[in-house]
């Protein structure tokens, strides 16, 4: 998920209103022009109000909260710590919570691709046995093992990352709106690029990957009538190699930039690493997901292709998790981490959007408050 800049051309003005008007999702009622970068041919629509910055979560100051009694359980999804996507935003929230909140004890364990749903089972059930509390679950795959094991151990509190589907009192749900991050993905993919042709790369096509690719989708269409996109999946549902098999993403991006995509966004997990490699071999941009990519040391080598990435906070609610259970309160925690309490966001490191934030906090804006709802299935 990356990029560089655009330039208005004289036939911009004209574009902008027929780009308002293909705007499914409620568009900009704004004259002002699009903004002067690169490759604006591309730019169809007029840009968006200015607008402030959202509120921030829940780590706002207050009360020290003493988490030091806590034993926590950290169940990784494929990939584990180390892969610079998912796994690692959450393994941030417990490395925060360990210098912030005074927990001393993160006990993690990592699933593998091809493990059968007992392994998963023993897992949770392992970290309970042993005191452990809370435990996290990373990814919707651990759903019924959560489910079974939360039952089974009632006075442990089980999180569960991307899944909302259990009605156990002992069991909270971390949900986002990776469609609305996603969205802004596709704005500036659509503004960076140079030939008006992007692309993306699905780690499995779930319901959930599919949130980021509908509004990738979404993103881009809003902002140019004009955008060709690739769009493709590594594996399909069920298979869950696809977020870790980053040869397979490198031949996936790479055959997108050869059709002519020059700004490609992943949701693959650790097969982004892939992605940006052929990015970089490929003279194009990309745009990183769930943690800021341009900062992880695993992807170092390719930081100069990405252009942002699309964050989702699940390092902000793990922690926010922690410590209202430390708390003993858990009534504080959103329904969903969305724009609205930074869940979800766009990163600036590296300073390639610099000179569209305006444009990005406009439409951040203009979903926030309404005027723009983004659908959390593709529409292709």
């Amino acid at each position: 998920m990356r990029g560089t800049a655009l330039a208005a051309a004289a036939m911009a003005g004209v574009l902008a209103l027929a780009g308002c008007a293909k705007d499914s999702s409620g568009g900009s009622s704004n004259n002002s022009a699009a903004p002067s970068s690169g490759g604006s041919d591309c730019v169809t629509a007029q840009k968006p109000p200015a607008a402030p910055a959202a509120a921030s979560s829940s780590t706002a100051a207050g009360a020290k909260v003493d988490g030091s009694k806590l034993k926590i359980g950290l169940a990784f999804d494929v990939g584990g710590r180390g892969d610079a996507s998912f796994n690692d935003a959450a393994a941030a929230g417990t490395d925060k919570a360990k210098s912030e909140l005074g927990v001393t004890t993160v006990n993690e364990s990592t699933a593998s691709a091809s493990e059968a749903e007992s392994a998963k089972q023993q897992r949770l059930d392992q970290m309970a046995s042993s005191g452990l509390n809370p435990i996290v679950a990373v990814g919707f795959a651990y759903a019924d093992s959560v489910k079974a094991v939360a039952a089974k151990y009632p006075n442990t509190k089980f999180a569960i990352v991307d899944d909302d589907s259990i009605t156990l009192p002992n069991v909270t749900p971390l949900v986002f709106a990776e469609e609305q991050g996603s969205f802004l993905a596709g704005v500036a993919a659509a503004y960076k690029s140079k030939s008006c042709h992007i692309g993306f790369v699905g780690g499995v096509n779930t319901p959930l990957i599919q949130k980021f690719e509908a509004g990738f989708l979404q993103g881009a269409k809003t902002v140019s009538s004009k955008i060709k996109i690739e769009d493709e999946y590594l594996t399909p549902a069920g298979d869950f190699s696809g977020f870790q098999d980053p040869p397979k993403g490198n031949a996936k991006a790479a055959a997108e930039i050869a059709k002519g995509a020059d700004v490609i966004y992943h949701a693959a997990g650790a097969s982004g690493k892939g992605v940006f490699d052929a990015a970089k071999a490929g003279n194009a941009l990309a745009i990183g997901v769930d943690s800021d990519q341009y900062n992880q040391k695993t992807v170092a080598a390719d930081k100069d292709v990405i252009i942002t990435s699309m964050l989702k906070r699940v390092d902000v609610a793990v922690f926010d998790y922690i410590q209202a259970v430390a708390k003993g309160d858990l009534t504080g925690l959103p329904k969903r981490f969305d724009l609205k309490v930074d869940g979800v966001g766009y990163a600036t490191s590296g300073g390639k959007v610099d000179d569209i934030k305006d444009v990005l906090d406009g439409y951040k804006a203009q979903i926030i408050s309404g005027a723009i709802t983004v659908s959390d299935k593709p529409q292709k």
